[in-house]
């Protein structure tokens, strides 16, 4: 029995029941179904109740691990009608939840991470402002082991899957390849199959995703790399981690986050699930500067600067370009 066998199945199963509760939020999304953090990003109903019901049923499988998690209580305890909203929809799917039990399993996130040892990390919807406009975003669980993703689980209700159904997961487990499974399904292995990158090799053929928002990447420099490798496809401008899932698919081959400030560093939990998805399927994944990315040190991957993924065939041919933008 592999280590990382006890693993899958609760994980697939928790981004599945956090996938539902975005769905039935996203159909019925009203102006007071979110708030705006600190940081002037928003955040919805269906965030906080996605990372109570995640990191309840993780806790009850794994109670000894750490949890790594975007969101907290803080802004939802002050907020009495917008906690009653939360509740009714952790109950959806944790059906005799209290509102204190949801405040606490929302602050289960709070855990810093670090180099050693095992930790998940959740974002409960990547690509918030997607969400908010009714278009792509994810549910991201990683299982981090001694600083690199072991386990990646991406739940995607917005994308299509390859048999045409709306909504799909893909699971990857390190050494075993990544899958993809049906959004409405039962276990880690039914209906799944394998899914690898594209094997382009034609720089000039590629297809670049890269974020919708501009204050995410440095879109002019992207494209200053783009005429350097000769691309002649216009970038599809997709939120979230849903990039990774389309490069796994192999329906791109490269997603390029070039910050916009060079002090900014990049959330964990915005990357370790996908980050594995693409490597699993046979692609690649480093910073900008062609350096693995490193998840064991906290909250941020504070040694990396920005994300080049790829189908890996064009990796070097597009780190060479961005160290010519570099001059």
């Amino acid at each position: 029995m592999n280590h990382l066998d006890p693993f899958p199945g609760p994980m697939v199963a928790a981004v599945r029941a956090a996938s539902r509760i975005c769905r039935r939020v996203q159909a019925e999304l009203g102006e007071s179904d979110s708030i705006e953090k600190d940081d002037r990003s928003p955040v919805t109903v269906a965030d906080l109740a996605g990372q109570a019901l995640v990191a309840r049923r993780l806790c009850d499988a794994f109670p000894h691990l750490p949890l790594v998690g975007e969101e907290d209580s803080g802004d939802l305890r002050r907020r009495p009608a917008l906690l009653e909203r939360v509740v009714a929809c952790v109950r959806t799917e944790w059906t005799a939840a209290a509102e204190a039990a949801v405040l606490e399993a929302i602050d289960l996130g709070s855990e810093e991470g670090g180099p050693e040892g095992r930790y998940f990390t959740v974002d409960p919807i990547d690509g918030t402002k997607g969400f908010l406009r009714g278009d792509q975003y994810a549910v991201a669980l990683a299982l981090v082991e001694n600083g690199a993703p072991a386990i990646g689980v991406l739940g995607c209700p917005n994308l299509a899957h390859p048999d045409g159904s709306q909504g799909l997961v893909l699971l990857a487990v390190r050494g075993r390849g990544t899958r993809v499974l049906p959004l409405d399904g039962e276990g880690a292995d039914g209906g799944s199959a394998p899914c690898a990158v594209s094997d382009l090799e034609d720089s000039e053929a590629i297809r670049m995703c890269e974020s919708v928002e501009a204050a995410h990447t440095a879109q002019g420099e992207s494209a200053v790399v783009a005429k350097e490798l000769g691309i002649m496809a216009r970038p599809v401008r997709i939120d979230s981690q849903a990039k990774y899932a389309v490069l796994a698919l192999g329906g791109a081959e490269l997603y390029l986050r070039i910050p916009t400030n060079p002090r900014r560093r990049e959330k964990i939990w915005d990357h370790a699930a996908g980050s594995i998805v693409v490597t699993e399927a046979g692609g690649a994944v480093t910073d900008l500067d062609g350096v693995p990315l490193d998840f064991g040190r906290g909250r941020t991957l504070s040694i990396n600067r920005g994300i080049v993924a790829t189908n890996g065939r064009v990796h070097d041919k597009v780190l060479r370009a961005l160290r010519g933008l570099r001059g």
